[in-house]
């Protein structure tokens, strides 16, 4: 059997198989085909990968936190301090972050004061979501399942304020869900465990030995039992451990060393977990470099590699996230938008530093104009707030 398909065999055996599921509502709805692949169950494939995996969990972290600790334009005060706030003893903002990019969907629950003013925004599990179609297929209610009681919440009050927002990454498949990054990053995630298992089991059988005894007698004879059980006594007592490590070694009777090298497959096979380990951060937008994965030399240096993070996956991650909490709370905020402080991101301060003198030395423009490109609010708008 070939390294490739012991590995395929070893992520296989790891799964649990489950039926698929008929609608949206179904976790495992990401499954296109049956036949090519198990479904896709989104509880074993985040413990998998979140609660497994280094590499996966590691990446999920650095995007969700760095969104969350993101400043944001005090436009509206209130706004930014709902947003800021904690959901169940979590930051809100990362964890919407990681419910999108692990399952492609994040869900808040407005909660209100006896006045229909929002007091809170709670995080609700995306895998406890099941939607309740209307008439015209849209969802008019979202049920959400706990202690196998289910909970239906309206999408909106009958004062026509919204009761739950819904934020989703693009699923060309589906109607009401989005897909996670995990999706994608499944099968890697699955070889770079299997290959992290297969080195525990190498290691907890002894690992390789370094080379082996051979005994060259010219008539034919074997150690005896005596001599076998005497050898490898001195062997454990003498040159086990740290303590003997490169201890010279004296033979007799015919003995010969034999030094054993790691042969070509277990190479490809530490490039193979290499490979599924870069495949993980591609699938989540984080540069492997960050990750501190070996053999990365896209970005000159970690900060030209940071920079890149923020411009091709934090910055329209976080737009996404921050204008769509920004639209579902407009009843109470209409003229309030959020998004993220440019110029108190560290990262951002060399392109910051440059956009500024471009502006500023636009004579052609005015004040008004020029906050607008640099993504400043409006005179009137601050003064609002």
């Amino acid at each position: 059997m070939s390294l490739i398909e012991m590995l395929v065999t070893a992520f296989k055996g790891s799964e649990r198989r489950v039926p698929l599921g008929r609608g949206p509502s179904s976790p495992w709805f990401f499954a296109a085909d049956r036949t090519a692949r198990s479904p896709f169950e989104y509880n074993a494939a985040v413990r998998r990968a979140y609660l497994d995996n280094p590499v996966a969990q590691r990446a999920v972290r650095l995007v969700a936190e760095s969104i969350a600790g993101a400043p944001l334009l005090p436009t509206e005060p209130k706004l930014v301090k709902l947003v800021q706030a904690t959901s169940a003893g979590q930051s809100l903002l990362e964890t919407l972050t990681s419910h999108l990019l692990l399952h492609g969907n994040a869900f808040v629950q407005v909660l209100k004061d006896a006045r229909g003013t929002p007091v809170e925004l709670f995080a609700l599990r995306p895998e406890r979501m099941s939607v309740v179609a209307g008439a015209d297929g849209w969802p008019s209610a979202w049920t959400y399942t706990v202690g196998g009681r289910p909970l239906t919440i309206p999408l909106e009050d009958e004062d026509a304020s919204p009761n739950l927002i819904h934020i989703r990454h693009f699923h060309p498949a589906c109607d009401h869900f989005g897909a996670g990054c995990l999706a994608a990053a499944e099968q890697a995630v699955g070889i770079h465990n299997a290959a992290a298992d297969w080195n525990r089991q190498i290691l907890e059988n002894s690992a390789r030995p370094s080379g082996a005894l051979v005994y060259e007698s010219g008539d034919g004879a074997t150690l005896t039992s005596e001599q076998f059980d005497r050898l490898r006594e001195e062997l454990a007592s003498n040159f086990a451990g740290a303590v003997n490590a490169g201890r010279p070694l004296l033979l007799e009777g015919g003995l010969k060393w034999q030094a054993m090298a790691m042969t070509p497959a277990d190479m490809d096979f530490a490039t193979l977990k290499a490979a599924a380990a870069r495949d993980i951060a591609l699938a989540f937008g984080v540069p492997p470099m960050l990750l501190g994965l070996p053999g990365d030399s896209t970005y000159a240096n970690y900060r030209e590699a940071n920079r890149a993070l923020w411009r091709l996956s934090l910055l329209p991650l976080a737009a996404k996230l921050l204008g769509a909490l920004a639209e579902g709370l407009a009843t109470w905020f209409p003229e309030a938008r959020l998004a993220i402080d440019y110029d108190r991101v560290p990262a951002l301060a060399e392109d910051r530093e440059r956009l500024w003198a471009q502006v500023s030395a636009a004579d052609f423009l005015d004040a008004q104009e020029k906050r607008a490109l640099l993504g400043l609010p409006s005179k009137v708008e601050e003064n609002k707030s």
